[in-house]
């Protein structure tokens, strides 16, 4: 196995950090607009684990936003598969430049939605991962996988949907990812500061579209940004958190292989995160077409989302000044093997500390990024293996699991997932 990693931010940084802990693949490229960051990646790798590690590494050069780039990248360092660690809006060329290389594909966002144009907090207009699926037959004729929606959310909790089908539920009222967090990061003083931990460009895309909720017998529908929250208990010390519906990839990726009556996303955002994203909203800082701005250098053309992301915290600095957990979780409802009513929640708690320690990740960064390493090695294993565009509940749930929680000593990642069973009324 070969790997073209394109983008070496946050993300794509922390795969390759987790990847040289492993063995399953040839060479891993990384590589991004910027070449200068993927080569600090490749040095980081060189200085924590030596020339010999170090060797299975090379940076490069690409331009995500041109397919032919792609293609051309992936064919000059012979890739077979190409990992996507971008933000979403280049989705589009990278998984088209993957195809024409004749590459496997993986990644953590799909392809972007549009509102309805009528109804857009009623009715889907086009739908998070609409233009991937639609390449569906073209992915089938040549004999190639794209893996989409493979990191944690979407991603974890999508083989947590397929492992509670497969071995927990014999029938699914809800499948509700539920994730969480009590983070905070403060400046040089010690005062709490807005510092979003991930990529403020797609966090605003996915809490101010309309969120995307499933029923059976209804199909996908909208509701407006924010809406029913509910306090949800996090584990492992985190605790109540107030958690919203955002769209998200698993509300379109789950009902595809996994029957259930209601599929829905909530994320803890917090009340200050909230308003910030109406303040942007309200201003029009949330939007993606450029406007024309002065400058002393006379006119230019910028959006004004990019101008909030060059103006806040890299996501992929924060790290050493940010404490505490986030817990990414799938909240499942329904009835049990043995026919008896069941709540369960499926989960993974990240602690920043420790992943500081180990990688000099964050840990929101480190959690997406863990899962897409894993499911390349098991398909460099043939453990997990298909052709056209396929979600992760498409695939068994239990290789995947077993090797996330094996201990790194035995062969594993050392992760280990919990199970917390919520009483019900019989």
């Amino acid at each position: 196995m070969r790997v073209l990693l394109i983008g070496a931010g946050g993300v794509g940084d922390a795969i390759a950090k987790i990847a040289a802990r492993r063995s399953f693949y040839e060479r891993i490229i990384v590589s991004d607009y910027d070449e200068a960051r993927a080569a600090r990646t490749v040095a980081w790798i060189r200085a924590r684990h030596g020339e010999e590690v170090a060797e299975r590494f090379a940076s490069a050069r690409v331009d995500a936003s041109d397919a032919a780039a792609v293609a051309a990248v992936a064919r000059e360092h012979g890739a077979t598969h190409v990992m996507n660690a971008v933000e979403p809006r280049f989705v589009p060329t990278i998984f088209e430049g993957a195809l024409a290389a004749g590459c496997d594909y993986l990644d953590m966002a799909m392809s972007l939605s549009e509102r309805h144009p009528d109804q857009p907090y009623a009715q889907t207009g086009v739908k998070l991962g609409d233009a991937q699926f639609a390449q569906e037959q073209d992915w089938r004729d040549a004999g190639r996988l794209a893996l989409v929606g493979m990191g944690v959310e979407p991603g974890l909790s999508d083989v947590f949907a397929r492992y509670a089908a497969d071995h927990l539920f014999s029938e699914i009222d809800e499948l509700g990812v539920r994730d969480g967090a009590n983070l905070v990061v403060r400046d040089d003083d010690g005062n709490e500061i807005f510092a979003p931990s991930f990529s403020i460009w797609t966090t605003i895309e996915e809490c101010l579209n309309p969120p995307v909720v499933y029923e059976e017998g209804r199909g996908w529908f909208t509701t407006p940004p924010f809406s029913e929250p509910e306090v949800f208990d996090f584990p492992e010390g985190i605790g109540p958190v107030e958690c919203v519906n955002v769209e998200h990839e698993e509300v379109l990726l789950m009902p595809r292989w996994v029957d259930a009556k209601r599929v829905t996303f909530k994320y803890g955002l917090g009340a200050e995160f909230i308003n910030v994203l109406r303040m942007l909203n309200l201003l029009g800082l949330d939007r993606t077409a450029p406007v024309r701005v002065r400058s002393a250098a006379g006119p230019v053309e910028v959006a004004p989302r990019d101008v909030v992301a060059a103006a806040l915290p890299d996501p992929a600095t924060i790290g050493p000044r940010m404490t505490g957990k986030t817990c990414a979780g799938l909240w499942v409802t329904g009835t049990g093997k043995d026919g008896q009513p069941r709540e369960t929640y499926l989960y993974h708690v990240s602690d920043n500390e420790w992943t500081m320690a180990e990688y000099e990740a964050q840990c929101v960064v480190w959690q997406t990024a863990l899962n897409p390493v894993i499911a390349l090695e098991l398909l460099a294993a043939g453990s997990w293996s298909g052709a056209g565009v396929l979600g992760p509940e498409a695939f068994d749930a239990v290789p995947f699991l077993d090797l996330m929680a094996r201990p790194a000593a035995e062969g594993g990642y050392g992760q280990p997932w919990g199970i917390r069973e919520h009483a019900v009324a019989r």
